[in-house]
């Protein structure tokens, strides 16, 4: 066993040393079965326990050896649909997150159309997910046991799985999307991607495309091979016919955000994938002020940091003043007097903000670098905006001269004071008449 699983690891290490582009030469991945116990307490409500149990995928023909004997393998035998095959990128095991679990028809009763189906067929999902958010792939394991099991096989009647058991299968349909996550700017036309494969031309073939967004569903696309019937755009009817049911998006907006769901239908299966669109929009910044400022000692000067048209609305907005020379291991002071306006909401759902502060020029400060440092989602590193203050000393003759200047508007108005009130005098007597 333990050769078997070496073999096993030697396989994914060389898939990355020589830069493998798929896993189709791989014979054996390790899941994880995602087993359901269900008991039905004294109320009769059925209470769901979940074990998980070592098992792994192995690709190969009907009588192979299990490559790993000690976990349950689930033998993926010949079929048009390899799952393999989607999986692109040199990809090793610590990449990759594989989980198998049982699935319910939900009471349809149907023989598959694919080749070698049986009635009493059991079903399996196996979802690959990639570590790093690049792709998702579901797929659809039949297996048509030795003895079938009484009654239709769902969580009320599962057939039981020993610890080190076999079970032939074959992959009869799968769902893949290579966006599980997108992250997109307003103004832009993204593609969401959803791709499936199956067995067999699939006549009873229905795909749809759903928004979730605050509690509401809405249907953005539904076509049915079967009817011929269609609702809505954004997906291509040739692309289907390839299984490529992408959507794509009208202009985004703020209300695009939501959770898009790619559903793909063949009775009696039923797979989808879920595909978060983010919206962010990264922060414009400026300063009110110049990359250099010059201010005579004790002279005031407002300076705004502007940061504008971001979304969603979680920035942070920081001033700090660097000593001049910037040496001497001195760490940024961050300023403590900075005010901050009101987020402004602006008709594009973006949002603004300023943060502001009185400079109080001192001899001491010039050669000081201040910065504005702003940090939002949008972005990998913050956006720094800075300035360098030069200060100098109050000019000896401007100090004479302005205290001349005030001597003389002060006994101008000691002077007006005093002879106001006399000319008054002066014109009242001259009002008199001679008599």
């Amino acid at each position: 066993m333990r050769l078997n699983v070496n073999i096993v690891i030697c396989l994914f290490l060389c898939a990355e040393v020589l830069g493998i582009q798929s896993l189709q030469q791989v014979p054996w991945l390790p899941c994880m079965l995602v087993d359901e116990l269900v008991k039905f307490n004294d109320e009769g409500h059925a209470e769901t326990q979940y074990q998980h149990r070592n098992a792994g995928l192995q690709f190969g023909h009907p009588g192979d050896s299990a490559l790993n004997p000690n976990a349950i393998t689930f033998l993926v035998t010949g079929s048009k649909v390899d799952m393999r095959k989607y999986i692109e990128g040199a990809v090793v095991e610590h990449q990759l997150q594989c989980e198998i679990r049982r699935y319910s028809t939900e009471g349809i009763q149907m023989r598959w159309p694919g080749l070698g189906a049986q009635d009493h067929d059991i079903w399996f999902t196996s979802t690959l997910r990639h570590t790093d958010g690049h792709f998702v792939i579901t797929s659809f394991l039949r297996h048509t046991p030795a003895t079938p099991t009484p009654g239709q096989a769902d969580y009320r009647n599962w057939p039981a799985i020993a610890d080190r058991e076999m079970l032939t299968t074959s992959t009869a349909m799968l769902v893949f999307t290579r966006t599980p996550s997108v992250w997109v700017g307003l103004m832009k036309q993204p593609s969401l991607h959803c791709q499936f494969d199956v067995d067999h031309k699939a006549v009873d073939l229905t795909v749809e495309w759903r928004l979730q967004r605050r509690g509401e569903r809405t249907t953005l696309f539904s076509h049915s091979r079967r009817s011929g019937q269609r609702e809505g755009g954004g997906v291509e009817l040739k692309g289907i016919g390839r299984g490529d049911a992408s959507l794509t998006l009208p202009l985004t907006k703020q209300s695009s955000e939501g959770t898009y769901v790619c559903l793909v239908s063949v009775p009696p299966l039923f797979g989808s994938h879920e595909i978060a669109l983010h919206i962010m929009e990264p922060p414009r910044v400026s300063l009110n002020v110049d990359s250099v400022i010059s201010l005579v000692e004790t002279e005031k000067q407002k300076v705004v940091c502007e940061a504008e048209g971001y979304y969603p609305l979680d920035v942070e907005m920081e001033w700090f003043r660097e000593p001049s020379g910037g040496g001497g291991g001195l760490l940024p002071e961050k300023l403590d007097t900075v005010l901050y306006s009101s987020h402004r909401h602006h008709q594009d759902g973006t949002y603004s903000l300023s943060a502001f502060f009185l400079l109080h020029a001192s001899l001491h400060d010039s050669g000081s670098k201040y910065f504005c440092r702003v940090s939002h989602s949008s972005l990998r590193m913050p956006i720094r905006k800075s300035f360098t203050l030069i200060v100098t000393e109050v000019d000896s003759w401007n100090l004479l001269w302005l205290f001349f200047g005030c001597g003389f508007i002060l006994v101008m108005v000691a002077t007006l004071c005093v002879m106001l009130p006399r000319l008054s005098s002066a014109r009242a007597a001259n009002k008199r008449k001679p008599y």
